[in-house]
């Protein structure tokens, strides 16, 4: 898996949706993950990690984001973008620990 490939979370961002990763995902309160795009939920069991990229602020050391590139078993593929270290959203940390990572290779079939 490829680590820091990009420069800034933005360009993360805008390379991420030309190579298909088109949908932005929220945690509900309910505990499933949303597409914003579609309204779909998923649980964590439906979705893989394909890769993920971690950020430090410029002018901040302590601003700490991760994008996670995600694939849903229905195909669907898209982003989380959320912070990481002592100011990250806890449930959203217990969420994506439950999400597989797989080999970019094999996110085609699941990652099986």
């Amino acid at each position: 898996m490829n680590f820091n490939r990009y420069s800034t979370l933005l360009e993360a961002e805008r390379k991420l949706k030309t190579r298909g990763f088109v949908h932005s995902f929220l945690l509900m309160d309910s505990g499933q993950m949303k597409s914003i795009e579609t309204d779909k939920t998923y649980q964590a069991e439906e979705m893989r990690i394909v890769e993920y990229h971690r950020f430090e602020g410029n002018s901040n050391p302590s601003d700490l984001s991760v994008i996670y590139a995600i694939y849903c078993k229905d195909g669907n593929k898209g982003t989380i973008v959320s912070t990481y270290g002592p100011y990250a959203d806890m449930k959203l940390s217990v969420f994506m620990d439950k999400v597989k990572i797989i080999d970019p290779q094999n996110h085609n079939n699941g990652g099986r």
